[in-house]
């Protein structure tokens, strides 16, 4: 705990941090943007750099300035976190076209289900009425496995959403016909939406489903060549880093962790073993590297995408700041990342949790 207390004080005055195996690959900087918050989640920045964060058991909603400090603009009223876990106000985006239409979109658990809504913010507030636009997508029963990624593509033209299978099998057939193999179910699935939360034209079974065998998907992000990466959690043996490609099967829950190339299903691209080695939460693309967010490793994870140490991983941070929850790439080509040390399973040092800026 004195060394997170020490690190997170370095943070703070924007000094450089401590790091551990593998620095040189990267000159980081942090800075704490916003302190002081209960299970900061979803991400979303605005044309001029600064971020809408959500917090998700509250739904209360900050503004976070890109030069530090936040302020209160609104709370989304929709969404329910009883019962704890991983439910409540999850993903944020912002609409490419917010300097016309003022669209913010969030991934919300409300009562037995969950939503994708968008709300307008106009001067300086959440304002006006819900626009709801997908129902129905599984919530846990237990209030796990609830997925929560979204965010638009790098067009502009689709909106993509993560969900979890929720612990969800099909009535009578058990495990093994879990409904994230359903391609029917919205659950356990990564879907592909036009901005109004329709199917989007060209998925392969013809609804929102873009890929489908999905434990648990936090997080994902797009690399510059426009290929798709997505987090996923592991059960017993391996969390995942997946390449995502169009109609694939990820597996889930006929196996996790590399399958011996299976044609039916599509392998990982790195695993973490065991799972309390990551537990990988968001991720952003920069530098040619994933960098994934670790909640029970207790890091920041990169990953080398291309080239001759394609599949390095390296960690960052390593019991500095606590469980990592999202990572985004920031308009000024910086990492935010926020922390989840209050969500129950953390151990909360002073002004946490916050929204911290890494420079790589």
């Amino acid at each position: 705990m004195l060394r997170r207390r020490t690190f997170l004080a370095a943070a703070a005055a924007g000094s450089t941090l401590p790091f551990v195996a593998g620095c040189a690959e990267a000159a980081v900087v942090g800075q704490t943007l916003a302190r002081d918050l209960v299970v900061p989640w979803g991400i979303g920045f605005l044309p001029n750099g600064d971020a809408l964060v959500g917090e998700r058991n509250s739904g209360d909603v900050y503004l976070v300035s890109k030069n530090g400090g936040k302020a209160q603009v609104g709370t989304v009223t929709e969404t329910n976190s009883s019962g704890g876990g991983e439910a409540g106000l999850l993903g944020i985006a912002v609409s490419p076209n917010f300097s016309t239409d003022n669209w913010i979109y969030f991934y919300v658990s409300v009562s037995g289900q969950q939503h994708i809504i968008r709300k307008q913010y106009v001067g300086g507030a959440l304002s006006g009425a819900t626009d709801t636009l997908v129902t129905g997508i599984p919530r846990g029963s237990t209030s796990n496995h609830n997925g929560g990624g979204l965010d638009f593509d790098p067009t502009g033209t689709f909106l993509f959403a993560s969900t979890g299978d929720a612990r969800l099998d099909n009535p009578g057939q058990g495990r093994k016909n879990s409904v994230a193999q359903d391609p029917d179910s919205m659950a356990g699935k990564i879907l592909r939406m036009n901005p109004d939360g329709s199917a989007a034209p060209g998925n392969t079974f013809g609804n929102r489903v873009w890929t489908l065998g999905h434990r648990n998907v936090e997080g994902f992000a797009w690399d510059t060549n426009g290929h798709l990466w997505a987090t996923e959690f592991g059960e017993h043996k391996a969390d995942e880093l997946n390449r995502i490609r169009k109609g694939h099967n990820y597996g889930w829950p006929m196996h996790e962790g590399r399958d011996g190339g299976r044609p039916a299903f599509t392998d990982p691209f790195v695993t973490w073993q065991p799972t309390d080695t990551c537990s990988p939460s968001g991720v952003a693309i920069a530098n040619g590297k994933a960098w994934v967010g670790a909640l029970a490793g207790h890091a920041l994870f990169s990953v080398q995408l291309a080239g001759p140490h394609a599949h390095r991983k390296v960690r960052h941070f390593h019991n500095s700041l606590g469980r990592i929850r999202n990572v985004k790439h920031a308009r000024d080509g910086s990492l935010w990342i926020t922390t989840s040390n209050r969500d129950g399973r953390g151990n909360p040092a002073a002004h946490d949790d916050r929204v911290i800026r890494i420079g790589v």
